[in-house]
């Protein structure tokens, strides 16, 4: 060893931050790497005999059920990408470059899909389009037969719309970020719009919208409870691997494992592929004003405001499902529109309210940790350079590549036996969401550090306070809005988790997501739809309050 290498290693280890950054990384060992070593361990390996044996991926490559399960979970990633992508830039496009009646509102309302849980937004269509469902019903009496909502149709339709948001939003800061000079550039030395869109425009905004899609691959990939409730009879990675687990609960887990192993591997190779083809096809441009908005006049304005306003009302319908079916009437499965009732209501709220309590009380636990954790550790990414923070700066990101079911059933083969055991308590449940929910909240809490000036602290530091010390009397204070954001962004996100908690809840700990779930898979919308009130009123409540007094931009991070 070099003695320049000696010399900053002791520098590391004499730091004041090693010892938090070595806890805040052995944290995520403890939850994600070892978990998920273990993971492939399980899946490498044969269960009778303890060898090394990839038995269990020859069996998923020959089976068909197995290979249609990936194909259909590559094409649904794909299908639903390139219709995100069709919705969501061109609403982003209109809103950024035009002026027109009602566009805060047009602005505003597409992120009522972040705010609504996908396990809400798929029963709402359910009601609407299912097989008793009202426009089903009403379309089939004058003639119009609908493709059953259970399948393609079903997932294709729902995804699209819960997901063009994440590009809608990603292209707005896009476009508004854009240097206007240069598309005038383009325009006074001959070019078209339409070339000019083309050669100058797309070009530069290729990279958010690569990102963008790659974000929603990921997202329609990863998720559980879209697929599960209007899946029917396709298959896809992460509903296969969820019944694949209970139908090997107690026996041999290696397929199980396999299909959570190759479910990572899909993933991460979307990941790899992002990055790399960002890192070649990034544009940098000096800082300049945004371009001017067109003020829309006339028939175009009423074109523009009419056709937008219908187009993101789509992202109320779900809501106002829910909630009519909160209060309508049920003999069983049969839903008697037109009538009024408290009954599902109060049922959730007197008689089964475990649920309800079970979600505040695991979010909260995993609000708090994971706040705490996500300040120190964006801290110490964006402000110190040691070894160990470089190898945390890795390790807390590799969530994104896990979905939940996945990590759930990492979790129960590393903590089902030995020293440890985490199986079957609360504990593991709200270290499955504290996991899935911490890289948000450290992108988070990371917004504001980059324009918090290393001087300042110095200034402090030089003063004889400590480093720890200057951290909380000057760092902290200036970091109090995006901890807070960050903390309202894991409460919420944390209260609509479902994926690992499917395979994580045992009896008497049913969340609401948990609970919407059954009720759903048992046919009973109307008592689903109370414990959807309930649960979109605890999300979209402390969202309102933050962004109305507390002014805090939640979705910058998205």
């Amino acid at each position: 060893m070099s003695k320049m290498m000696r010399n900053a290693l002791t520098k590391d280890l004499t730091s004041s931050w090693f010892v938090p950054a070595l806890l805040c990384l052995l944290v995520l060992v403890a939850l994600v790497v070892w978990p998920l070593a273990a993971l492939f361990q399980q899946s490498a390996v044969d269960p009778v005999s303890g060898r090394l044996s990839l038995q269990g991926f020859e069996t998923f490559f020959s089976s068909p059920i197995y290979v249609e399960a990936l194909f259909n979970t590559v094409k649904l990633g794909i299908v639903s990408t390139i219709g995100t992508l069709v919705l969501g830039a061109p609403l982003a496009y209109v809103v950024a470059r035009y002026d027109f009646p009602g566009k805060s509102i047009v602005a505003l309302l597409p992120l009522a899909t972040i705010i609504l849980p996908d396990i809400v937004v798929s029963q709402a269509w359910l009601m609407l389009l299912g097989n008793n469902g009202i426009v089903r019903h009403a379309l089939d009496s004058i003639g119009i037969v609908l493709p059953s909502f259970y399948g393609w149709f079903g997932m294709i339709y729902t995804l699209i719309l819960n997901d063009y948001t994440y590009v809608y939003i990603g292209m707005l800061a896009a476009l508004k970020a854009l240097d206007g000079t240069i598309e005038e550039a383009a325009v006074n030395l001959g070019a078209s719009s339409v070339r000019r869109f083309f050669t100058v425009t797309l070009p530069v905004l290729a990279p958010a919208l690569l990102i963008n899609a790659m974000i929603v691959f990921t997202l329609a990939v990863d998720n559980f409870s879209i697929p599960m409730i209007l899946g029917g009879n396709v298959d896809v990675l992460s509903s296969l691997t969820y019944q694949t687990f209970l139908s090997e609960m107690g026996g041999n887990p290696t397929m199980q494992s396999v299909l959570a192993v190759v479910s990572v591997i899909l993933v991460g190779a979307v990941l790899f592929v992002q990055k790399r083809i960002i890192a070649r096809k990034t544009y940098q441009m000096q800082q300049g004003r945004a371009p001017v908005a067109v003020r829309a006049r006339g028939m175009s304005a009423v074109l523009l405001t009419g056709g937008a306003v219908l187009f993101v009302a789509f992202s109320m319908i779900p809501a106002i499902t829910v909630i009519i079916g909160a209060f309508t009437k049920a003999r069983g499965p049969v839903m008697q529109y037109g009538t009024f009732t408290l009954e599902n209501m109060e049922r959730a709220l007197r008689s089964a309210p475990e649920p309800i309590l079970n979600s505040l009380m695991l979010a909260s636990v995993a609000a708090i940790a994971g706040t705490c954790f996500a300040t120190v550790a964006s801290y110490l990414i964006v402000k110190k350079r040691l070894w160990v923070v470089n190898m945390l700066d890795y390790v807390v990101m590799l969530p994104l590549a896990i979905s939940g079911t996945v990590l759930g059933i990492a979790l129960i083969h590393t903590y089902n036996s030995g020293m440890i055991v985490l199986t079957g308590t609360w504990v593991i449940m709200a270290a499955a969401y504290f996991v899935r929910k911490v890289p948000f909240s450290i992108r988070s809490a990371s917004a504001s550090l980059y324009s918090i000036p290393d001087s300042i602290e110095e200034a402090s530091i030089n003063l004889g306070v400590s480093p720890v010390k200057s951290f909380f009397k000057v760092v902290l204070p200036v970091m109090k809005p995006a901890i807070l954001g960050a903390a309202i962004l894991m409460w919420v996100t944390s209260l609509a988790e479902i994926s690992a908690t499917i395979v994580l809840y045992y009896g008497g700990m049913e969340t609401m997501p948990i609970q919407m779930f059954r009720q759903i898979d048992a046919g009973y919308l109307a008592r689903a739809s109370a414990y959807g009130v309930i649960l979109m009123s605890v999300i979209i409540v402390p969202v309102f309050l933050a962004v109305r007094f507390l002014k805090l931009d939640l979705f910058s991070s998205r």
